[in-house]
């Protein structure tokens, strides 16, 4: 549902009166209206202090009746963020349609703050392997079942395929239908121990042979869990698949919501090079979760809310939602491949 100009407007006075009341000369310039919030383009006088501006949070939130705003430097100026009170998701299927043909490995994320597609390709050399963290309700898991179902839509089987492994049976049981992915879901300990074996054999095979494909990309919901309650049988293969998974064409994307090393394991840790960051409880698990310090990730406002964070820098997207009827219409897309929106050649 789209925001009226007169309700814009109002915002936009409202905002001003109240830095007007503490003195500083500030005018808003323009907004970006998304399905779940509305960011407000904020100039100050010049010479105005950033603490001065970000302080005013929750007295513009009274102000503006919204239960939370949150302020942040941007550039040259400020963005003010509301929450939107007829907040809708953002659905995968109506955005894949519209993008027509997308490079090979190529996800689909979401949408950005300016409202376009976010897009990201698996096997870009800064990409490789990807860590999904977030707390409970975060929409962590509903991110990557919808990144993985697009992978499925924009490329074939024989280019592309997913190995799923999810110890609670949960997550991922709606994609395993999809002719993408290899072997069904892992969940019980010897499943997940044998799919991990049989993984690190097929990278040295390939490693050996000097080939990377087909693409294979390894989904691992509750990534920390599996590795405490598996030990070194878990651990060792998910290591030696981050550390040298990648020249063979092999792709981790792991969940978890406790992402320290000392859960995780620093080697491992240390060969996620793009984080995508959910809701988290606070300034230390932000740190945590985004390899970076001041990512504003305790912010989120969950609900797939995320951070891309790659390079030491942040892009703030709304994560694509696929439900469960979307995903049985993904499903005979797959398999009729007479889907207009990938590149469905042989590679």
């Amino acid at each position: 549902m789209a925001l009226s100009r007169y309700e814009l407007d109002r915002q936009s006075d409202t905002i001003e009166a109240v830095l007007a009341t503490h003195k500083i000369p500030s005018r808003v310039d323009g907004a970006v209206v998304s399905p779940r919030f509305v960011q407000f383009r904020l100039v100050t006088a010049p010479g105005v202090k950033v603490g001065k501006v970000t302080g005013l949070a929750e007295e513009l939130a009274l102000a503006l009746r919204c239960p939370n705003v949150r302020v942040y430097r941007s550039g040259g100026g400020f963005r003010l963020e509301l929450p939107r009170n007829d907040a809708a998701p953002v659905k995968l299927l109506p955005i894949c349609k519209k993008l027509g043909r997308v490079p090979p490995a190529t996800a689909l994320l979401g949408i950005d703050e300016a409202g376009m597609p976010l897009l990201l390709r698996i096997t870009a050399p800064d990409v490789v392997h990807v860590l999904v963290a977030g707390t409970t309700g975060s929409g962590k898991t509903a991110l990557v079942r919808g990144l993985l179902a697009s992978l499925a839509l924009f490329n074939s089987a024989k280019a592309l395929q997913i190995v799923l492994i999810d110890p609670k049976n949960r997550g991922f049981a709606g994609l395993q239908r999809l002719p993408n992915v290899s072997g069904g879901v892992a969940s019980t300990p010897e499943d997940v121990q044998a799919r991990l074996e049989w993984l690190v054999v097929e990278m040295e095979e390939r490693d050996q042979a000097g080939i990377s494909h087909p693409v294979l990309v390894i989904a691992v919901d509750e990534l920390a869990d599996l590795i405490q309650s598996g030990g070194k049988a878990v651990e060792e293969p998910l290591t030696r698949i981050a550390q040298r998974g990648r020249e063979a064409g092999l792709h981790l994307i792991g969940c978890t919501q406790k992402p320290t090393a000392a859960l995780i394991g620093s080697a491992m840790k240390a060969n996620f090079p793009v984080r995508l960051v959910g809701a988290v409880n606070g300034k230390d698990e932000a740190r945590y979760a985004s390899g970076i310090s001041d990512s504003g990730a305790e912010k989120l406002n969950g609900k797939g809310d995320f951070l891309l964070v790659a390079k030491g820098e942040t892009v703030r997207f709304q994560a694509a939602w696929l439900g469960p009827e979307e995903m049985g219409e993904v499903q005979g897309m797959c398999r009729g491949q007479g889907v207009v929106y990938s590149e469905r050649r042989e590679q």
